[in-house]
């Protein structure tokens, strides 16, 4: 009786070791690698019969939860895409889901970018879906944004838009007294034209100094891209301004009158939205590009006209006039 005891508990300890063997240690039936997606707030339960299904683990549905109550851990699983590798054991399957790191796919939105473009480049992400409006213009924060695969464009564009709505509440309630901006909407505005002036993050506050100090004094912003914004909505021109668009009366070309535009030229970034907040001390009504991709300033027009001959004296000798 003691020997046909031992002989019991053997087979079922070599039975327990095949189950184990079996619907825990070995692969899926499909041999991968897969992509598994889980949605917020889904369980083990529910996903084993998406595993089970496209034979990522082995065994079926209610095998996979028994095993896993058996042997895996109580942690929770986490939400995003995984990358399942090919081979992959039904044990490591939920050691991934519950401790890996899901698939990072990233939209990154450049400052300056106008919400035409925004769209574009959402539109053209091929693991995103559906359609989406052109984004109010002003109303994406350049940033670099995570993205599930299969959400929806109008989400991601939704969340950038939250970004801004966030950061421009957090960085208005940092305003300095001298600067010239009375509402959210003029500081964008004015950060736009900030942002598409200058490639140096180190000339936005002086840029916003010389704009500060042109519409306290009346004087016209006389900014190109505010020329340009109404012809292609943002997109670049590819040519010379005309002088009949210098001329333009659209409430965008600043050429062609006082104060600001009637909105955003760009989607402008963190640092220039902070620059228009907190301008520069200066008493420059001028700038003129240097030639090193930088600008040089300028308080008086006679000093100013000097500084932009040197420049169209540089331009002619590198063949550009």
């Amino acid at each position: 009786m003691k020997k046909l005891s031992l002989i019991l508990a053997g087979l079922a300890v070599m039975a327990a070791a095949a189950i184990y063997i079996f619907l825990w240690a070995a692969p899926g039936r499909a041999p991968g690698p897969h992509t598994v997606i889980v949605e917020e707030g889904t369980s083990l339960y529910k996903l084993a019969d998406q595993l089970a299904a496209t034979e990522v683990v082995p065994g079926s549905a209610a095998s996979y939860r028994a095993m896993a109550r058996l042997f895996g851990s109580s942690d929770p699983i986490q939400a995003g895409e995984f990358l399942i590798p090919a081979g992959t054991s039904g044990a490591k399957v939920l050691d991934i889901l519950q401790h890996g790191r899901p698939v990072q796919r990233l939209i990154t939105i450049p400052e300056g970018m106008p919400s035409i473009l925004v769209y574009e480049k959402v539109m053209a992400t091929a693991n995103l879906v559906g359609d989406a409006a052109v984004p109010r213009e002003g109303s994406v924060l350049p940033d670099s944004y995570s993205y599930q695969r299969g959400e929806a464009r109008a989400a991601v564009l939704g969340r950038m838009q939250k970004a801004m709505t966030r950061e421009l509440d957090l960085l208005w309630a940092g305003r300095k007294p001298h600067s010239v901006v009375r509402s959210k909407d003029e500081a964008l505005i004015l950060a736009s034209i900030v942002e598409k002036e200058t490639g140096k993050p180190s000339e936005r506050r002086m840029v916003a100094g010389v704009y500060t100090n042109r519409l306290r004094q009346g004087m016209k912003l006389d900014a190109d891209p505010t020329v340009i914004y109404p012809v292609t909505k943002g997109k670049p021109l590819g040519r010379r301004i005309l002088l009949s668009e210098l001329r333009a009366l659209n409430g965008y070309n600043t050429y062609a009158m006082a104060g600001l535009p009637v909105g955003p030229i760009a989607n402008p970034g963190r640092e220039s939205i902070a620059a228009v907040l907190d301008p520069a001390p200066t008493d420059a009504l001028y700038f003129v590009a240097d030639g090193t991709g930088g600008h040089v300033f300028a308080a008086t027009l006679a000093e100013h006209n000097r500084n932009r001959a040197k420049w169209y004296a540089l331009r002619r000798q590198r063949g550009e006039m």
